[in-house]
């Protein structure tokens, strides 16, 4: 079939951008927000088997070792007592620290009575900071003179103050 040409001036056929720019967003959105991300590599969830069950006895809950320390009405440290025993008072964090390596041993592995063991301080409310610190420190190790650390009690916890 022939198409005949009557003179008349051909129609420009345009292409309408708005419908189509409203549906290239509608699916960029669509796969934006079904895009799921994947977990990091090396992430695994891996069931590993159980162990075997542990030779000997297991560690017996250890009840915390109290230390009391008192103070005066200007803050002044009156006494430290470890399970209320009183320490000597020209070198009260000395002899606790001798009296908590007493108790815990000289043995300080990760499986040994030190790392396993509880410090509870009870302080008086008005007590100088730096003598809370300095009871941190006995009871926490020390410095060899060699410049190794001799680790004794990590967990040390505050009594909490009473209620009134």
């Amino acid at each position: 079939m022939r198409i005949r040409n009557t003179g008349r001036r051909s129609e420009s056929v345009e292409l309408m951008m708005t419908p189509m720019i409203d549906i290239v967003f509608q699916l960029l959105i669509f796969f934006i927000l079904t895009f799921k991300i994947v977990l990091p590599e090396g992430d695994f969830n891996v069931k590993m088997p159980r162990g075997a069950p542990a030779r000997g006895n297991p560690l017996e809950p250890t009840i915390p070792m109290k230390v009391k320390m008192t103070a005066n009405d200007a803050g002044q440290l009156t006494g430290v007592y470890l399970e209320q025993v009183k320490m000597p008072a020209n070198d009260p964090f000395g002899a606790l620290r001798a009296r908590i390596l007493q108790v815990v041993g000289a043995n300080t592995g990760p499986d040994s009575k030190a790392a396993n063991q509880e410090l509870e301080l009870d302080c008086d409310p008005n007590l100088h900071y730096r003598y809370v610190i300095d009871a941190i420190s006995a009871a926490s190790g020390k410095v060899m003179p060699d410049g190794q650390i001799v680790k004794l009690i990590e967990k040390i916890k505050f009594t909490p103050p009473p209620q009134h």
